[in-house]
């Protein structure tokens, strides 16, 4: 199990919006430069971002801007708009267990509850975190945010 680049890529985007303030128009390709991809995928998230109203994208040179405040946008919004998870659930089973196998027909009730507590406490740690501290983290590296 991996959690998708989309998550990431979309955490970069809106750290370079929040950075750029102002100072420049933040446009697809710009963000593509900054992320070496495609700038395509970066209009896709983009997409995905406006769409969770976390982002405004003006069309052609307008570039995008960040719809929340900081302090309420935390890496789990980030997450539900970019990483879709397959029936709310992160974890993946194989799909045709063996049903004579008392194991194979027992998986989901021997795992199913743990792997829950799993994507639930990693869904309230992304909660947690906000992209106004993310943006404080930055200034470490980024001395003129």
């Amino acid at each position: 199990m991996q959690i998708s680049s989309r998550f990431t890529i979309a955490m970069h985007i809106l750290t370079y919006i929040a950075t750029a303030d102002q100072k420049e128009r933040v446009t697809s390709e710009v963000l593509a430069k900054s992320i070496q991809v495609n700038p395509v995928i970066i209009r896709n998230i983009l997409s995905q971002l406006k769409k969770a109203e976390l982002v405004m994208v003006k069309r052609g040179q307008g570039g995008a801007t960040i719809t929340k405040p900081y302090e309420q946008l935390s890496l789990f919004d980030v997450y539900q708009a970019v990483d879709s998870v397959k029936n709310g659930t992160l974890f993946s089973f194989h799909d045709s267990p063996n049903p004579a196998c008392p194991v194979g027909k027992n998986i989901h009730n021997i795992l199913d509850d743990k792997l829950l507590r799993v994507q639930q406490a990693m869904e309230n740690e992304l909660k947690a975190i906000t992209l106004a501290q993310v943006l404080n983290d930055a200034k470490k590296y980024l001395p003129d945010i």
